[in-house]
């Protein structure tokens, strides 16, 4: 894992055992609700996937609820095409909400009749400045803030003009309505944060109703307690505003309990970047096909690209809920994701650069049907008849004219397997007028059927292999690291980078391959075993198209041995 591997150990399960803790002494009568609470402007990542497992996991072991609300507050950047990929997401990961989902935007009448409390109370006031103006009167740490000339308006003159910005009097950003805590607090969320902004934008559920939308900050905490949440469970980012969410709920009386927040250390993955604005950037500038590419570390992106959510579901198990942020390695997503696989699918033969093999002591026109394994993992998977033919397709890369030191594969007088077929004997090459290989002549041996010598004797290699007459074409997508650098858009000698700098620009090579014809009866999503290559799925919407999932080598055992 990380250098940090021993304190994110360490700290595995702080959460589970808060709530086994509130659980033994009462707190909240022994219920456990939480919520997965996505904002829905965007698709769900790798890094949700840790959040949703973690918030239904605590629900399911406590024998108590949880429930997926949208915290739909930004009515410019959210969309209901995003509302449905979450739900569909969390489908295919098995998360299954207790009840239908809930949005903030349902409580829009109650935060602002909550707002309104404050404004009483004299804990709010109607700002007329800018947003610009009111960020530089804030300060920063060790800079006082500077109170706004508007904060000591008459809680009447406040509340006149919040009922105005409601109706719609007044342009955008004219003016907000800020909570009157403290301007020179050292937490920086206390410094009279903004509550309200006037937005003429219509929203995806509520359309025009509303031209004041509440801010993030004061709508979360107050959504978990209309809720009933008892575990406000967010990542370690949120911290700093516990203390604002909490000052919030003290002066409000609640329906229920106060919720009670527990931060916890986000996903960070190498090779990998999970921030939003970084994601839609890539899809609007063209890096990528879509947010379902799977190239990305989308949901939908690890999906096409053929992660059962099984392995995911397991490899965030593994890390762990840490207190410490830290950083995971690539390769132990996939090592998690190769031993699923390798479990459960079926081996099949596909060629994804084609070499033409020509066996020329076969008869003519004779095909024999030979017996291939389809699982070993799995003795219940049984076989498949395969057809085997004089004229082949073999990969590029097992035939050399002019073969490296330890190479064992075909080159010129050289004997090989066939994979469940035959021993062949490469006699020859055809090139090109460049001097190309394109076409390899061998013989072979008729009693060696099966892939066995009767004498005994050994080869050194087993190539896979696909009958040219019987293939069927596909299009396959091989993939490396979207982003080279092991941590995209790391600052060097404390100058910043952008995350793009990082980009691959080798990301994706694109081949016609051959296939054996069973795999032109795959379903779509389905992930096989190309034998010798690696573990491909087919698209989910061209099972044509096969994307490559993850390779044979494990890298991940590798780079524990060599930390060792």
């Amino acid at each position: 894992m990380s250098s940090d591997e021993t304190a994110e150990t360490e700290s595995t399960d702080f959460i589970r055992e808060k709530v086994r803790t509130d659980n033994e002494s009462g707190t909240f009568g022994g219920r456990v609700q939480t919520r997965f609470p996505p904002e829905p402007n965007g698709f769900l990542h790798i890094g949700h996937a840790k959040s949703i497992f973690l918030n239904f996991g605590l629900a399911k072991e406590n024998g108590g609820t949880c429930f997926l609300r949208f915290d739909d507050t930004n009515p410019e950047t959210e969309d209901v095409a995003f509302v449905n990929a979450i739900q569909e997401d969390l489908a295919w990961l098995g998360a299954k909400a207790d009840g239908p989902p809930k949005f903030t935007s349902d409580y829009f009448e109650q935060l602002y009749v909550w707002a309104e409390v404050l404004i009483e109370k004299g804990l709010a006031y109607v700002d007329d400045q800018d947003a610009e103006t009111i960020s530089e009167q804030r300060g920063g740490f060790g800079q006082p803030g500077v109170e706004s000339p508007f904060r000591n308006r008459s809680s009447e003159e406040n509340l006149g003009l919040f009922r105005q910005m409601r109706d719609g009097a007044f342009d955008d950003g004219s003016r907000v309505l800020r909570a009157k805590i403290d301007m020179q607090a050292d937490n920086m969320w206390l410094r009279d944060p903004v509550m309200y902004r006037i937005r003429n934008v219509a929203h995806h559920r509520t359309d025009d109703a509303w031209v004041l939308y509440p801010t993030y900050d004061w709508a979360h905490g107050q959504s978990d307690a209309i809720e009933g949440v008892t575990h406000s469970v967010c990542t370690l980012e949120f911290a700093d505003h516990r203390p604002l969410y909490d000052w919030f709920l003290s002066h409000l009386d609640l329906p229920s309990d106060q919720p009670q927040q527990t931060e916890f250390a986000r996903l960070n993955i190498t090779h990998t970047v999970l921030s939003k604005r970084v994601l839609r950037t890539l899809v609007e500038q063209g890096h990528v096909d879509g947010w379902d590419d799977a190239r990305m570390p989308t949901i939908r992106g690890l999906r096409r690209r053929g992660y059962p959510a099984t392995a995911i579901e397991s490899f965030v198990e593994r890390i762990g809920v840490a207190k410490i942020n830290s950083v995971v390695e690539v390769e132990l997503l996939e090592s998690f994701v190769r031993t699923e696989l390798n479990r459960s699918s079926q081996r099949r033969m596909a060629v994804v650069k084609p070499l033409k093999l020509t066996i020329t002591n076969w008869p003519e026109g004779h095909v024999v049907m030979v017996d291939a394994v389809n699982n070993p993992e799995d003795p219940d998977a049984g076989s498949r008849s395969v057809p085997f033919s004089g004229e082949l397709w073999i990969e590029e890369d097992d035939f050399r004219l002019d073969p490296p030191p330890k190479y064992y594969r075909l080159t010129p007088g050289r004997e090989v397997r066939l994979r469940a077929a035959f021993f062949v004997t490469a006699t020859d090459a055809v090139l090109d007028d460049d001097g190309n290989v394109i076409e390899v002549l061998a013989t072979y041996d008729p009693a060696t059927e099966g892939g066995s010598s009767p004498d005994g004797r050994k080869v050194k290699s087993t190539m896979h292999w696909v009958s040219a007459p019987h293939a069927v074409d596909a299009t396959v997508h091989l993939y490396d690291r979207l982003f080279s650098a092991e941590h995209p858009g790391a600052s060097v000698e404390g100058a910043e980078r952008d995350p793009l700098d990082d980009l691959n620009p080798m990301s994706r090579e694109t081949t016609a391959a051959k296939l054996e014809p069973a795999l032109g009866d795959v379903t779509r999503g389905e992930v096989v075993q190309f034998e010798r290559l690696g573990y491909f799925a087919a698209d989910l919407d061209d099972p044509t198209i096969f994307h490559r999932t993850v390779g044979l080598r494990d890298e991940w055992a590798n780079i524990q041995k060599r930390k060792k």
